[in-house]
């Protein structure tokens, strides 16, 4: 298992080290909700993940299936529930313990942020993997 938590420490995770996937993800919401270029993220099965502490202090912004998670108190977003809420793309840069998993292509380059130039050798879509690659 691996830890993960916000910058404040109020809400911790643990998940499996047992990702499906990994990917950097340039979309604008993305980079809005990081204040980053983009948002590393890995990919899980619901199932795999627990909030074991602050769970009643997230800040959920989305609706019950779907929706990225807040800590209340500073602001970090741990994880986004996708896929009609069977999936959580934890934000790798909140994990305490480093996953197995890294990532392996950008996503939606096309609307990544035009000061950011991507310099690794790492495949790039210009929407989702199965979209538009380059």
């Amino acid at each position: 298992m691996l830890t993960g938590e916000c910058f404040c420490r109020d809400v911790r995770y643990e998940v499996a080290d047992a990702f499906a996937y990994a990917l950097n993800c340039h979309c604008s919401n993305c980079r809005r909700t990081t204040g980053s270029a983009f948002k590393p993220f890995a990919g899980i099965a619901r199932d795999k993940f627990t909030v074991v502490s602050g769970a009643d202090g997230l800040l959920i912004y989305g609706d019950e299936l779907t929706h990225d998670a807040h800590c209340g108190r500073c602001g970090s977003l741990l994880y986004s529930q996708v896929r009609d809420g069977a999936y959580v793309h934890v934000a790798m840069g909140t994990l305490r313990d480093a996953p197995a998993i890294r990532p392996t292509a950008h996503i939606f380059v096309g609307s990544k942020a035009p000061w950011y130039a991507i310099s690794d050798d790492l495949p790039q879509y210009q929407e989702h993997v199965t979209q538009g690659g380059e």
